[in-house]
């Protein structure tokens, strides 16, 4: 059939009254496969058991093609179990409402009807129910009916490779394909009288990215997620409490609007070194690290009272003996995480004596996995890697530049971050002057939320952006989903598409 002789195109639950046309279509669609068709009580067996997952597509009121399927415990089964497995012997006992993936036992279409991508849209209709059912994914045993003609020649996985590469044309292993199934294991002896195949089957898997884990705790874990980022004016306070309660003011702000998150500049509480001006650098930044404990003990009561999670930006820190430039994650349950910053300035080391930390990782929060890199860490590709690996979605950047090109550093280096990364990166820095705090006495900052550019974010990349130096708040709300969507689905996969048979990076 043309596409011009075509009125009317329905996909419809299957129904019993469709048996002979259905039987009739099976028929011509598996000619090379003699008496290989449902019987009825099959058909009446998968409608009762699971009538959702049994449709058809009528084309000008006649059966075009059909899918059945069931739903299985799929760690009750092994990766080379047997069709007769899977249908428990064809009786479909396997099918269990409690299951976490969608198993495909047939796909087929009456041949007069191929060539119309009537098999996408049985296969996008599997995948709606697997989202819908909230399923691990679908999975089936694809046949391999064209490796008769190259099984003296090669395996079947080298043929799966050469299908891959193109150099052998398999209609229906390419069909599955481009139809975002990958091959996973050649299962031999699955399908029992598949002379074409050799027996020899290809379990083809569909990971649905939405899918989440039921959890037995009262707890959630969001999806769409509210940043706000604190442009920091850089001003004199009197002591630790005034500084404090502008930190209060600003959390109060962003939690006003229901973020999920605060950032915090890095050094934002540097102003507290003005009265320590008469000593020397080394020793003033010594004073300033005093207050870091009661500063992120405080952070931490905001957290909870205000019921957001807060990155601190970052503070000296003396472990040791030593001096690190540190922050800490505030969970709003009330458990803290540190980060260090590992890459430490050339001024830092010169002018604080600063030492760079040693600890990189995750960190699992209420709104999914994120990272903290401090500044110049934003500048090494490396760290963002590992986070992203370890299952990164929100990149945090706290930073303090006092020049311009010292900022374009870190917001075109934070930006390539989240494009080769598939995350967002949000940063946030001061404004402002301070005259009376030596190494400390002007900056420049913009604060951003980046994105990935993709057809689902914004073409420039950019999410949301502060005014350059004016103290305010930025709120800016991003969807995790939709990175999901582009590790699976992007115009490129920068993640996906590493040569790790070229190299490999990882943590010592």
């Amino acid at each position: 059939m043309k596409p011009k002789d075509i009125e009317n195109i329905e996909l419809k639950f299957l129904d019993l009254k469709d048996y002979q046309e259905l039987k009739t279509t099976m028929i011509s669609a598996y000619t090379n496969m003699p008496d290989s068709y449902w019987k009825e009580h099959h058909i009446e067996s998968l409608i009762n058991k699971f009538p959702e997952g049994q449709v058809v597509i009528k084309i000008n009121g006649q059966l075009a093609g059909c899918a059945l399927s069931i739903m299985v415990d799929y760690d009750a089964f092994e990766d080379d179990h047997t069709y007769i497995d899977i249908t428990g012997n064809y009786s479909f006992s396997t099918h269990t409402k409690t299951g976490d993936v969608l198993y495909g036992i047939d796909v087929f279409i009456k041949p007069e009807f191929r060539g119309l991508r009537i098999g996408r849209r049985l296969y996008d209709y599997r995948k709606e129910v697997c989202e819908n059912l909230n399923l691990r994914g679908i999975a089936f045993g694809g046949r391999m009916p064209n490796y008769s003609k190259y099984s003296e020649e090669i395996s079947p996985k080298e043929y799966i490779e050469k299908v891959k590469r193109k150099e052998i044309n398999d209609p229906v292993l390419n069909f599955q394909i481009s139809n975002d199934f990958h091959p996973t294991k050649v299962m031999k002896g699955y399908l029992d009288g598949d002379a074409a195949s050799g027996e020899f089957a290809i379990l083809m898997e569909w990971n649905n990215i939405y899918y989440k884990k039921p959890s037995k705790k009262a707890a959630t874990n969001k999806r769409n997620v509210r940043l706000g980022l604190i442009q920091w004016q850089m001003r004199s306070y009197k002591d630790l409490d005034e500084l404090l309660n502008q930190a209060e003011y600003f959390i109060d702000a962003v939690a006003g609007y229901r973020s999920d998150f605060v950032l915090f500049p890095e050094f934002f509480n540097a102003p507290l070194m003005a009265k320590d001006n008469h000593l020397s650098t080394p020793e003033a930044i010594r004073e300033l690290a005093k207050h870091t404990e009661a500063i992120v003990q405080k952070f931490s009561e905001f957290s909870i009272s205000y019921n957001i999670n807060i990155i601190s930006g970052s503070m000296p820190e003396i472990k040791d003996g030593r001096l690190y430039n540190v922050g800490y994650l505030c969970r709003r349950d009330g458990t803290m995480e540190r980060y260090e910053k590992l890459h430490i300035t050339p001024d830092e080391a010169k002018v604080w004596g600063m030492q760079g930390g040693s600890q990189i990782k995750a960190f699992d929060t209420d709104c999914g996995k994120i990272g903290v890199l401090i500044c110049y860490d934003s500048e090494f590709p490396e760290l963002s890697r590992l986070l992203a690996d370890e299952g990164m979605d929100i990149l945090f950047v706290p930073f303090l530049t006092d020049t311009q090109n010292g900022y374009s550093r870190v917001r075109h280096c934070s930006q390539a971050r989240a494009i080769e990364n598939e995350c967002y990166v949000a940063i946030a820095g001061s404004v402002g002057n301070l005259p009376n705090v030596e190494n400390m006495d002007i900056q420049f900052a913009q604060s951003m939320v980046f994105t990935p550019c993709d057809f689902s974010f914004p073409t420039n990349g950019i999410k949301a952006e502060a005014t350059p130096n004016t103290e305010m708040i930025l709120i800016a709300d991003v969807d995790i989903d939709l990175l999901r969507e582009l590790n699976e689905f992007g115009a490129v996969q920068n993640l996906r598409d590493r040569r790790k048979d070229l190299f490999e990076l990882r943590k010592r």
